[in-house]
């Protein structure tokens, strides 16, 4: 048994440091003088305090010495001085705001129109979404469909080798339009051309020409779809952008093509074919043998509209419409008849800067565009009402904010469904 003395030796209090022990009431005097003041609560509860991790008695008079050098005030001015010199750099890096120009404008016409300039393609496409300057159009739509390189250097190469690519398609197939196997083909773009719009322009014979050719060659070069009414719609937009940089007339509806050079025509007949068949490349299975792309399309809008707007969509399935009968034309044409050219050309500038703009945001367009009539929709109680309705819908005085205005709600339908396709599907 341990003796009296080892044991008062045992439970005698020990000088080391014991976390949470209190300091000597004496304290520590600083090497340097410091101005008196009034600690924080944790401050006192820290100079009082002890930690069992700490290395020495030089390192307390290190914290004590820190603890009494950062008072608030100091700590206050600092922390203010720094918040306004992030806000004065912040300032400094905030570009000026452009005066009475759409916001994108600017940026767009500098990275495309310099010639010593590739702007990014992404980046080509967040500029472009809002709508494309008339200046810059024609080689923006070129490069967002991929018909032109990024890389300005390669592009007068690219255009020249396309161009003589496209009439040697020309001079290879166009004389066999009249032969058994293709003459129905040409007899069908034959008769459906006079039917387009703006008539003005469309009737003019080299105009008629020109999307003969465009029209019957690809039809020859794409033998899983042929041609299918529908497709001659779909060269006008190109037709009319591509022409603009040559004519000086505002409306390429008025315009006389016969006095544009051939050398020149035949540049925009050989880029606006090449165009469209790049858009044709993402929704050809809308035109193969009984369009089961348009099919789906149609089937996908009315699944999406009956979770959108149940309301709208019990009406149209009460007066018995058919979503086919007035949504197969909007896939089939892609909006182009129900509503002008020049808002055809403003959707085209988004449907282009939209990844799967034409086969994937043109349902939510479509369903943007049923939800503008709703209340028409349901004032009308007669089923051929209804129908006429829908098949013309009133959007003659149409502009660009219209236009603006179904894409941002169409965008606000594809960010609230395309990732859950479950709220659309039953």
């Amino acid at each position: 048994m341990a003796s009296d003395g080892a044991r008062k030796q045992f439970w005698k209090r020990s000088n080391s440091k014991v976390p949470g022990s209190l300091l000597k009431a004496t304290p520590k005097v600083p090497t340097t003088p410091v101005k008196a003041r009034r600690t924080s609560t944790f401050q006192e509860f820290e100079s009082n305090t002890s930690d069992a991790w700490d290395a020495s008695e030089d390192d307390d008079e290190l914290l004590a010495m820190a603890a009494e050098s950062l008072n608030t005030e100091v700590v206050m001015e600092t922390a203010n001085r720094v918040l306004r010199n992030h806000s004065q750099r912040q300032e400094r890096r905030r570009p000026p705001e452009p005066p009475a120009v759409p916001s994108g404008d600017l940026r767009l016409v500098k990275s495309v129109s310099e010639s010593h300039t590739s702007c990014p393609a992404e980046e080509l496409r967040k500029l472009s979404w809002s709508g494309i300057p008339k200046s810059v159009r024609p080689i923006t739509w070129k490069l967002l469909s991929g018909y032109l390189p990024a890389n300005v250097e390669r592009r007068p190469a690219t255009l020249q080798r396309k161009q003589k690519e496209y009439f040697a398609f020309i001079e290879h197939y166009y004389d066999s339009r009249h032969d058994d196997a293709h003459q129905d083909t040409y007899r069908q773009i034959h008769i459906d051309i006079p039917r387009m719009s703006p008539e003005a322009l469309i009737l003019q014979p080299k105009v008629t020409e020109i999307f003969e050719r465009i029209l019957f060659i690809w039809a020859i070069r794409h033998p899983a779809s042929g041609y299918v009414q529908g497709i001659n719609d779909l060269v006008t937009p190109f037709f009319v952008v591509f022409m603009c940089e040559h004519i000086e007339e505002e409306d390429v509806d008025a315009a006389d093509v016969s006095r544009v050079p051939t050398d020149v025509l035949r540049n925009v007949e050989a880029d606006t074919y090449w165009c469209m068949s790049r858009l044709l490349d993402g929704i050809q299975d809308n035109y193969t043998f009984a369009q089961p792309g348009i099919q789906m399309k149609v089937k996908m809008l009315e699944e999406l509209v009956s979770r959108i707007d149940e309301q709208v969509h019990r009406h149209l399935e009460q007066h018995e419409v058919r979503y086919l009968q007035f949504a197969f034309r909007w896939m089939n044409n892609l909006l182009m008849r129900e509503v002008p050219l020049h808002c055809t050309i403003r959707l085209w500038d988004t449907y282009q800067s939209e990844p799967e703009g034409f086969s994937h945001f043109h349902l939510y367009v479509c369903a943007a565009f049923l939800g503008r009539w709703r209340k028409e929709i349901l004032e009308e109680r007669d089923f051929q009402e209804l129908l006429l309705f829908l098949q013309n819908l009133p959007t003659a005085h149409w502009g660009d904010e219209d236009i603006s205005l179904l894409l941002a709600e169409a965008y606000r339908l594809k960010f609230a469904f395309a990732d859950a396709p479950n709220h659309y599907k039953k």
